[in-house]
């Protein structure tokens, strides 16, 4: 059989330099499918095509040449002069070359991501060997199929970088949230600004997590909100939702953006939160709730759903969670009027640097301080 295959090809070879061979095409990718039909193709077999597909890929029709790209991009045998042939023909045929796995080195990969023509960047995001450069390079593309075709890559793990580019878009694209919550490879602290959108399990480890890093970093303590200040919430609530809203957001500390997360979530659950994160009791925010009047206060099932929430959730963990939902950073805590040695700290507790930005605490480090807890433990 190889050698009957080997002086068939070396034939066939003969005559497309001679250019009295019909259906050239067809029998390229005939060919190519006998070939890859062989456990072990003979050198000689694989030399022979290698020279049948330079002389007829140029010249063959694109439908063709997409053919054989996708046949030959991740065999292992394949002739290097084959794909160094497709590849010459550029668009569609490099781009089924790079889809189905031409194999390629991380340089490689980068100049593709970053290329001007969509296609080619359009074709990587399903490869299982990206690096976290390219990633971020795709993923800053900007582009909806690249994002979704990175998001169900499960072959690679998404850098922090492009992960925040991802969730910024899943703000604004509540298409974006169930591709995000079905990877396991995110720790559910970074999926906290999808928490509306996540399912009853995902929702309970992502305020878990939150627990736990609040646990670790506290923020300073709120007070509650006052009698006077809550009144004209409730005042504002009936008449006014909108107002209501920004008055609540901006008693957080937050702004335009937190008050209109608060206001398109028909669920309520976000208000619910932000009023327990204000410090009101379960009972003051149910009467809010129900004051808004829309929907949600009229179902006796969502006013179950979000009283239990409330009761479920520490008004620390409340303010982080709403914070991260409407992509609002939590502002560092406020130092004290206090006076704190500077030298001699052997009767001191080590004194504690600027608090950073929540953002700027890991998953990584949380889960590294967690384990340390439960090995000390």
């Amino acid at each position: 059989m190889p050698s009957r295959i080997s002086a068939e090809l070396a034939q066939l070879a003969r005559l497309a330099r001679d250019g009295g061979l019909d259906l050239g095409q067809v029998s390229l990718r005939v060919k190519a499918d006998l070939l890859m039909s062989t456990p072990h193709p003979a050198p000689d077999d694989l030399a022979a095509f290698g020279e049948m597909a330079a002389a007829l890929v140029p010249g063959a029709d694109e439908p063709s040449a997409i053919s054989l790209a996708r046949k030959l991009a991740g065999w292992r045998h394949a002739p290097p002069v084959a794909l160094e042939t497709l590849r010459a023909r550029g668009g569609a045929v490099l781009a089924a070359l790079l889809r189905h796995g031409l194999p390629l080195s991380p340089s490689e990969l980068e100049t593709f991501a970053g290329h001007p023509d969509g296609r080619l960047a359009g074709a990587l995001p399903a490869r299982p060997d990206l690096t976290d450069t390219v990633i971020l390079m795709l993923t800053e593309r900007d582009d909806r199929a690249i994002d979704f075709a990175l998001m169900a890559n499960t072959a690679i793990a998404l850098p922090r970088a492009a992960l925040d580019l991802l969730l910024a878009r899943g703000r604004a694209d509540a298409a974006y949230a169930q591709p995000l919550l079905s990877r396991r490879d995110v720790p559910n602290v970074e999926l906290a600004p999808l928490f509306l959108a996540a399912g009853p399990e995902r929702r309970l480890a992502i305020l878990d997590s939150l627990a736990a890093l609040d646990s670790l970093s506290p923020s300073e303590r709120r007070e509650p909100v006052s009698g006077d200040i809550f009144g004209n919430w409730l005042a504002l609530a009936a008449e006014e939702p909108a107002s209501a809203f920004d008055a609540l957001a901006g008693h957080l500390g937050g702004g335009p953006a937190l008050a209109r997360a608060i206001e398109t979530d028909a669920s309520r659950d976000l208000a619910a939160l932000a009023l327990t994160a204000a410090g009101a009791s379960v009972e003051e925010a149910t009467r809010f709730l129900i004051r808004l009047g829309d929907d949600a206060a009229r179902s006796v099932e969502r006013i179950y759903a979000v009283v239990a929430l409330m009761r479920a959730v520490r008004p620390a963990v409340a303010l982080r969670l709403v914070m991260q939902v409407s992509g609002t950073r939590l502002q560092a805590s406020a130092r004290k009027g206090q006076h704190q040695p500077a030298m001699d700290p052997s009767g001191t507790p080590a004194r504690l640097g600027p608090a950073r930005p929540e953002s700027a605490i890991s998953a990584g480090e949380v889960l590294r301080k967690l384990q340390q807890k439960r090995e000390q433990g």
